[in-house]
């Protein structure tokens, strides 16, 4: 089963990236944590050995910030484009499954998700439609799916605590048969610092 698996990246720009980390960490400091989380990803995606593998990434593939990354073998660049977040990743999904029996997304916001857990997502679309790994905060850390599924990305409230829920809800609706796997945290807020591998707390 051939799986592509994109990695949504926006760009580590100070004032820009992890924005709600900025009271805890300052701007520099927030941005500094949000590349160190996206090389993170990077590495896991690597290390999970897909075949092929996107860099989704806003503004767009020539942004300096990603000048350190273009050079990585392997990879393929596409930009985000416009949109919330759910046309941005359904718009990627829809991409990936025209050329693939399946495709995952992730962020780069859940250092939890290692290179194991990819590859349990993709072997779990082997006979599911769709799978994800919730996060603890209710949203969910990766999707992925067999076959598109416009329904589960349109009009969500996104960044809020019924994510997952209404998600789930949708895929019932839609007729999804879907996997779940274990939880994780994602790094968004102040208090999710203290959920960062050890080694990683800043100062």
């Amino acid at each position: 089963m051939r799986v592509r698996l994109i990695v949504l990246a926006k760009a580590p720009v100070a004032g820009q990236a992890k924005t709600r980390l900025i009271p805890a960490l300052g701007a520099a400091g927030a941005a500094a944590l949000a590349a160190r989380l996206l090389a993170h990803a990077v590495a896991q995606a690597e290390a999970a050995a897909f075949a092929s593998r996107e860099l989704c990434v806003a503004p767009d593939p020539a942004h300096p910030a990603f000048a350190e990354l273009s050079a990585r073998p392997g990879w393929d660049w596409a930009a985000q484009g416009e949109g919330d977040l759910g046309q941005r990743m359904e718009r990627a999904l829809t991409r990936a499954l025209g050329a693939h029996d399946g495709a995952l997304l992730i962020g780069s916001d859940a250092p939890e998700l290692g290179a194991a857990r990819l590859r349990e997502a993709a072997a779990a679309l082997a006979d599911h439609d769709a799978v994800f790994v919730p996060a603890l905060d209710g949203g969910y850390a990766l999707v992925g799916l067999r076959r598109s599924a416009p329904a589960l990305f349109e009009g969500m409230a996104w960044s809020t605590p019924t994510v997952m829920a209404r998600t789930r809800e949708r895929a019932a609706a839609a007729g999804l048969r879907w996997a779940e796997l274990a939880p994780v945290a994602d790094i968004d807020e102040p208090a999710d610092l203290a959920r960062l591998p050890a080694g990683w707390q800043p100062g």
